[in-house]
């Protein structure tokens, strides 16, 4: 199925049969993507008494429990209740899910132990094209993403003047390769996420922020069609498949 589209007062068409899935699937055990020393993800079947809920141990059905961390295990979209005393449900605050998305490749700047994504790094990439949403891909980027362990690492981290520029020019999704868009260690500032979601103001609810997505190098920068799609989980996050669609223009 195709479908066109305008944009920038351009025409572009749409190939809705090849979509390009920018998310890490949950999967049981230790190489599954983790972070924030949670336990890997854990799938098992249900007991009940001498019931196993497993078809290989003589059941007509598998039926698992799933045991897992959406911030930890995988791509997962998060909303301002994940820093908020008030409950909020990203289910309740993505109410859209189709965006033009500009995708940037960032090297993340060394600043004494820290690798940052500055805001100058930024301002060089965009051009404020009225993308309502970012998706960040850094450097080096190899497939090791999928099932990298973070825990204690340090990982690359966005500097708060970054998030304020992004504000600046309408972003509301920001989708990142990373496990957190603040330091690990920050001694609980969360200052990006603070920024983004105008924690010290009247709270952006709509806005979300994707950490742990997983961008081939084949795909080149520029503007996409995004479906940032969640599993409808009434908490703060919720494991998420960010799908992109290339634009082609039509003349």
């Amino acid at each position: 199925m195709k479908a066109q589209l305008t944009f920038d007062s351009k025409n572009f068409e749409i190939d809705f049969s090849e979509p390009i899935d920018i998310s890490i699937p949950l999967r049981e055990g230790e190489k599954n993507v983790n972070a924030w020393y949670a336990p890997p993800v854990k799938m098992e079947p249900v007991v009940m008494g001498d019931w196993v809920g497993s078809v290989a141990k003589g059941s007509s059905v598998n039926f698992r429990n799933i045991f897992f961390n959406p911030h930890a295990n995988g791509t997962h979209t998060e909303c301002v209740g994940h820093i908020s005393k008030e409950v909020f449900s990203v289910n309740k605050g993505l109410l859209e899910f189709h965006f033009f998305a500009k995708l940037v490749t960032i090297s993340p700047q060394q600043i004494g132990d820290d690798f940052v994504i500055n805001r100058s790094q930024l301002e060089n990439l965009i051009v404020n094209q009225n993308c309502k949403a970012i998706i960040i891909r850094t450097l080096p980027n190899n497939p090791e993403k999928i099932n990298h362990q973070y825990s204690n690492t340090n990982p690359p981290f966005i500097d708060k003047s970054a998030i304020t520029y992004l504000n600046s020019i309408g972003i509301e999704h920001l989708l990142i390769d990373l496990p957190s868009v603040d330091k690990e260690k920050d001694d609980g500032k969360l200052e990006a996420h603070k920024e983004f979601w105008n924690f010290n103001g009247e709270l952006a609810q709509h806005k979300t922020i994707t950490e742990m997505i997983y961008v081939p190098n084949e795909i080149v920068d520029g503007i996409y069609f995004l479906n940032l799609m969640i599993a409808p989980f009434e908490n703060d996050a919720s494991p998420s498949k960010p799908v992109i669609y290339e634009l082609k223009e039509v003349k």
